[in-house]
């Protein structure tokens, strides 16, 4: 019986001192990634995509090929021709009926275009 009474106590004295490890880890106030690192890296990465916005409807051919990738001066041309042939852009996507313009371009450019 002694015996008995022995392994009990001692199994409750080990789960008593696991779940308080266990507890201890889980209130443990420090955070697994400081937020200040995380709120730097999207405003450094705003400010820069704003610096480098392009409007699409008043930018000239060069201004064009200097803020958008894989825009080079006969695509470049080819949006300025689009907007004086059917007006200014209603909408970003509307980029796509430009000849030589398709999604991938689109979605390269999308943060650094505007309207």
């Amino acid at each position: 019986m002694k015996k008995s009474l022995l392994s009990i106590a001692s199994m409750i004295l080990l789960a008593s001192l696991s779940f308080g490890g266990i507890a201890q880890a889980a209130t443990n106030t420090e955070p697994a990634v400081k937020p200040a690192a995380e709120a730097s890296a999207p405003t450094a990465k705003a400010s820069s995509s704003q610096e480098e916005a392009v409007n699409i409807n008043t930018a000239s051919v060069e201004e064009l090929q200097k803020s958008l990738k894989g825009i080079g001066k006969v695509k470049a041309q080819a949006i300025v021709d689009y907007r004086a042939a059917n007006g200014p852009f209603a909408t970003i996507d509307q980029l796509l009926e430009v000849k030589g313009i398709g999604k991938a371009t689109l979605e390269k450019n999308r943060d650094r275009i505007t309207l």
